[in-house]
């Protein structure tokens, strides 16, 4: 068995999958280290032969982690590295260690799975977008604040708005004109993250016409599905480009 581990600034996201076939046997997301080691270690009949993760924590963080799992489950733990060209994809960036490396796998995973141009959105924390054309050259990408981004500096520099996830959530039934505060900010916050979308698919679309394909992914990704039917829904993107960037046998 493998266990996978995509590490994010406030959440681990974790699955541990069969060695032979790749199916997914168990997973979940957690918000700690210590939170990790004790969900696997309740897990009946885990046995693990390897690790591999990628980590957009410091480097002194991500190698506590990997200290902590080696010496509970006595296993190697693979950590993916930058790279300027793997699988057929050329990173993009004028410094190609400086692309966050949960971006580039998603982008390794995607030209995996299409076979050609690709546009991956990313709905998490933050939203990225990145375009990759048909010979694999990513051609850059665009980066802005996520809807829990966007909600909390409302909150933290605007004294009068406070509400709680629920009126959140209750907030977005409906995309009319708010009338009380959290109808506006929510609704607002979500008319700005459509507009992006809708701008990346346009700038994909100048670049390949209409031959091209869309990946989703990221815990946002439901708040704009209906606007690309066709897209490809790809929760685990980060693993596929995981398991290409830390192939284990």
């Amino acid at each position: 068995m493998i266990l996978e581990l995509d590490c994010g600034n406030s959440f681990i996201k974790w699955r541990v999958i069969r060695t032979s076939c790749q199916d997914v046997l168990v997973g979940g997301v957690v918000d700690a280290d210590l939170a990790l080691l004790q969900r696997l270690r309740e897990e009946p009949g885990l046995t693990l032969a390897w690790c591999r993760l990628v980590s957009v924590r410091t480097e002194e963080e991500t190698q506590r982690l990997v200290a902590a799992i080696s010496d509970a489950f006595a296993i190697e733990v693979i950590c993916a590295r930058p790279a300027e060209e793997m699988a057929g994809v050329r990173n993009g960036y004028r410094e190609h260690e400086r692309l966050g490396l949960d971006r580039w796998l998603a982008m390794l995973g995607a030209f995996h799975l299409a076979g050609g141009p690709c546009l991956v959105l990313d709905l998490g924390t933050a939203v990225t977008a990145d375009f990759i054309a048909l010979d694999g050259q990513h051609l850059g990408g665009f980066i802005c604040p996520g809807m829990q981004l966007m909600r909390n500096q409302l909150r933290t520099h605007t004294r009068r708005i406070r509400y709680d996830d629920v009126a959140a959530e209750r907030a977005l039934a409906s995309l009319a004109p708010g009338r009380e505060t959290v109808e506006a900010v929510e609704r607002g916050c979500l008319l700005m993250l459509r507009g992006f979308i809708l701008t990346q698919l346009q700038q994909a679309r100048e670049y390949w016409g209409s031959d091209f394909k869309v990946f989703l992914t990221g815990g946002d990704a439901p708040l704009v599905s209906e606007m690309v039917p066709d897209a490809c829904w790809a929760p685990d993107l980060v693993f596929v480009g995981l398991a290409i960037a830390c192939p284990l046998s």
